[in-house]
């Protein structure tokens, strides 16, 4: 063969091998257009945009975690679909209708009443909720009249918040069987529903009226109360789309199906509206830093039998041992089995993601000597977060703490709180303790020096409360 038809061999070979590869290119190429599935294609971004409100059911931090009802829910939804999620807080339903409108969320993931009023804004979907208000009462207590039909409410005093819906609702009962009821409202502004269900609870109230869910959900915290006296027609209210928005609302409702057939057994609503919030009064326990509950546990020689654990992991800090047992005792009665309705286990009750960002397994959480050790890698964390903040050692220990039962960010939106309205940032009693109780009034939680949101304060401002008592009580009678 001569060189010129070697040459021609060698281009006839090299033609051939690319006209098989572009083929080939080209059979690839198809098979990926026919595995693509039929319709629309989802964007790049593929996050659900899901808009709701701050409240103690739908969405609130705790210990710096997501949580609410209406959240866990929504969560699970967008884990169904496999989209990210993303949570968009408005001030009220006005700003959040307006949000749907502009395109800013494309689902409400609260409840929208299915009033005509909304009927023309939104496409409800989802679990219908149905509500009314109710009755709160003490279950039992000596010389007051438990009510079982409206009409006996007539002579008594029933205390409800001024301008409210309750109020309203007070009003025109009062009309329906005759009047005789009396009706009070406190005199004190900062003074919300919530806190006159507390009341009622303490016995410095007989009666008040709330919604059904907020009231399921109060009684979590007073199991001593009754709520079972409706005293409202029913109101029903779901989740809500856009007008348009047709098939979201359909993928809702199929989602919806499946949990609204056992809804009472679905663990997120026993979670919220049924597990008693302090999981130590299951036990008939009382969590109120009781000095007679304190030297029950405390004998001749110890505090607990995790005293070396706290020596040890106390003086890392230079703190005093005792302080620390005085956590562990409120926190879980040195019992490495408590399980907070918010996941928190151990003696330390450390969150679940705490425990992740430290490397704790799930059975690390309930070893002490570990559960002791993230505790005060927390605490010196948070020492640091309030240095520059509060100057003073013993009074910075406080906001360590409240920062601990609550999350950081809840006691830095408190000092904001304090500053802006005139009390003291850096001193807690009566001062950052009771911005942290205005957290609570959508007015305060609204405001733009808060960037945490709605927070029930009353626990962490009793938890300080109680660690501090407990440990002046071991500094007086506990070994040192």
């Amino acid at each position: 063969m001569t060189r010129h038809q070697l040459h021609i061999v060698v281009c006839l070979a090299a033609s051939l091998l690319l006209a098989a590869v572009l083929l080939l290119a080209a059979c690839s190429g198809s098979k990926k257009v026919d595995s693509l599935p039929a319709g629309p294609q989802p964007a790049p971004d593929d996050t659900l945009r899901v808009g709701t409100l701050y409240s103690p059911t739908t969405y609130f931090l705790y210990r710096d975690e997501p949580m609410g009802y209406e959240y866990e829910m929504v969560r699970q939804f967008a884990d169904t679909l496999g989209r990210p999620l993303k949570i968009v807080v408005a001030e009220n339903f006005s700003v959040l209708l307006d949000k749907l409108d502009r395109g800013e969320v494309e689902l409400l993931a609260c409840q929208i009443p299915q009033t005509a009023q909304y009927k023309q804004k939104v496409l409800h979907c989802g679990v219908e909720e149905v509500t009314t208000q109710v009755l709160v009462q003490p279950r039992n207590r000596k010389g007051v009249k438990r009510i079982s039909d409206v009409t006996e409410l007539v002579g008594k005093k029933v205390a409800v918040e001024k301008g409210t819906k309750y109020y309203s609702r007070l009003l025109n009962l009062n009309e329906e069987i005759g009047g005789g009821i009396e009706i009070v409202t406190p005199d004190q502004d900062s003074i919300i529903t919530q806190d006159l269900v507390r009341m009622v609870s303490d016995g410095s109230l007989d009666y008040t009226i709330i919604d059904s869910d907020i009231a399921s959900l109060e009684s979590t915290y007073y199991p001593d109360l009754d709520i079972s006296l409706k005293v409202s027609l029913e109101q029903r209210s779901s989740w809500a789309v856009g007008k348009g928005n047709t098939q979201l609302a359909d993928e809702v409702n199929r989602w919806a199906a499946g949990v609204a057939t056992n809804r009472a057994e679905q663990p997120v609503h026993r979670r919220y509206f049924e597990q008693a919030k302090n999981s130590l009064l299951s036990s008939g326990d009382k969590r109120d830093g009781n000095v007679v509950q304190v030297a029950r546990m405390l004998s001749a020689t110890a505090i607990s039998p995790y005293d070396e654990i706290f020596r040890k992991e106390a003086a890392r800090l230079g703190w005093d041992w005792r302080f620390l047992a005085a956590v562990a005792y409120e926190e879980s009665r040195f019992n490495n089995n408590v399980e907070s309705w918010a996941g928190a286990k151990g003696i330390m009750q450390i969150m679940p993601r705490t425990a992740r960002a430290h490397g704790l397994s799930d059975a690390e959480m309930k070893d002490p000597a570990r559960s002791v050790e993230t505790a005060m890698k927390i605490f010196a964390t948070l020492d640091g977060i309030f240095k520059s903040k509060v100057k003073d050692p013993a009074e910075r220990r406080k906001f360590v703490l409240a920062a601990y039962n609550a999350g950081h960010g809840h006691i830095l939106d408190a000092i904001a709180l304090a500053r802006k309205y005139g009390l003291s940032p850096d001193v807690w009693d009566a001062n950052v303790s009771e911005a942290l109780l205005m957290k609570s009034r959508p007015e305060y939680y609204n405001d733009p020096a808060v960037k945490s949101g709605y927070f029930r304060g009353i626990e962490t401002v009793n938890y300080v409360s109680n660690v501090l008592s407990t440990y002046n009580y071991y500094l007086s009678h506990a070994p040192s």
